[in-house]
């Protein structure tokens, strides 16, 4: 069942329809992609497999009285990262590795904490049952100290194991926000119909278990932060842009947001825009959604989403907009450590236009947050800034 259009004439919508025809033609010159829609996920028997096979290193070496020890791919070095457009940020296939011996006092701990998450982990797989990494962290919450050290462990077992994390059976509770022109049902059953009112649906959190997947959008528009994505909602910017889908990550995106707006992607091949604050910070969590990150560089077929274009708030943008200076913030010392890591990151020589908007914001010293367009008024935002910038091509 098809949604009733609600949203502006169809004419507004002509260059989006040219831009989906490019990104249409450039899968096809690539090559398209793999049914599956790039995801590569591991059956419970491969799974079970592999981690018996860890197991049996750590066998073969105590019955040779020898230390067992865990080896795994280095996901903290640049050295290990190789940058392909069609992809993002992906490991090299012979990298560095890093040693997590039984018999180091300083990697002891760190050995049997994956050894008891992989005991989990073997469980859960073979009973079929699903646990969060919350309910793992709380297993043994003396044990393990903290959630961060669950979370990287989890990670490390990924890599070494080469399994995407979602065939290990840990779910991560989702924080990001969708609404607009979609329906989908979870994988229990449960009929979902996101609105463009001012309630926004919860992430899923299996997202490879939802399917009937229905949606009429012309673009899906990614907002960095809750409070701009719940202003967009508030202005009925959703139902005046109709057919569109909105999602938010509130800020650094999970697991699940990424793998949603992923899934939507490989579906649809609907235009996907980012907006963002015209900082270091804001741009970085663009490129989480576009290339992937180095720490998830392993799983980055999965996760990545290279077609998203930079629709604002552009630095560019500022000065032709004439913002006061007033209303913007001056750069901290972090802040321009931020931006030069980005600006040597291997992306940014294939993204000219996004060098240029970058060094523009170094050379003024200066950042601005989405919320410096209030100065224009209070509904610029959601009723000229975006709705001008989707009908004339204003991304970059």
């Amino acid at each position: 069942m098809a949604f009733a259009p609600v949203g502006p004439e169809a004419s507004f919508f002509e260059v989006l329809d040219q831009h989906r025809a490019s990104l249409l033609a450039a899968l096809r010159r690539g090559g398209g992609e793999p049914a599956d829609g790039g995801t590569r996920l591991a059956s419970s028997s491969e799974v079970l497999a592999s981690i018996e096979s860890v197991i049996q290193d750590v066998l073969t070496s105590l019955a040779r009285n020898k230390a067992p020890v865990f080896t795994i791919d280095n996901r903290s070095s640049w050295e290990n990262i190789k940058f392909e457009d069609s992809v993002g940020l992906q490991m090299v296939p012979h990298c560095t590795r890093r040693k997590i011996k039984s018999d180091s006092p300083k990697s002891v701990k760190n050995f049997a904490l994956i050894l008891k998450i992989l005991s989990i982990i073997y469980k859960l797989v073979q009973s079929n049952t699903h646990a969060t990494k919350r309910d793992i962290y709380y297993t043994d919450s003396q044990l393990f100290g903290n959630q961060t050290v669950v979370d990287n462990i989890i990670n490390d077992i990924s890599c070494m194991l080469k399994v995407p994390r979602m065939s290990l059976h840990i779910s991560s509770t989702s924080k990001g926000l969708i609404a607009g022109n979609l329906r989908y049902i979870e994988e229990d059953g449960t009929k979902v119909h996101c609105t463009c009112g001012t309630t926004a649906v919860a992430v899923p959190s299996n997202i490879q278990g939802i399917r009937n997947i229905i949606t009429d959008a012309k673009f899906l528009l990614i907002v960095e932060k809750d409070a701009t994505f719940q202003r967009l909602l508030d202005d009925n910017f959703c139902n005046r842009m109709s057919p569109c889908i909105m999602v938010t990550g509130k800020g650094v995106p999970d697991l699940n947001t990424r793998l949603l707006v992923k899934k939507l992607w490989d579906t649809f091949h609907i235009p996907v825009f980012t907006l963002v604050d015209a900082d270091p910070h804001g741009i970085e969590i663009m490129c989480i959604y576009k290339y992937g990150s180095m720490a998830m560089s392993f799983e980055a077929h999965n996760l990545t989403v290279p077609a998203i274009r930079w629709l604002g708030l552009l630095p560019s943008d500022i000065k032709r907009l004439n913002i006061p200076r007033d209303t913007l913030i001056p750069l901290t010392k972090r802040d321009q450590m931020k931006l030069d890591s980005v600006l040597k990151r291997p992306y940014v020589t294939c993204q000219p236009f996004w060098r240029k908007e970058m060094e523009i914001m170094a050379d003024s010293k200066m950042k601005a947050e989405i919320q410096a367009l209030t100065f224009l008024s209070s509904d610029y935002l959601s009723r000229v800034y975006l709705p001008n910038k989707l009908k004339f091509g204003g991304w970059i």
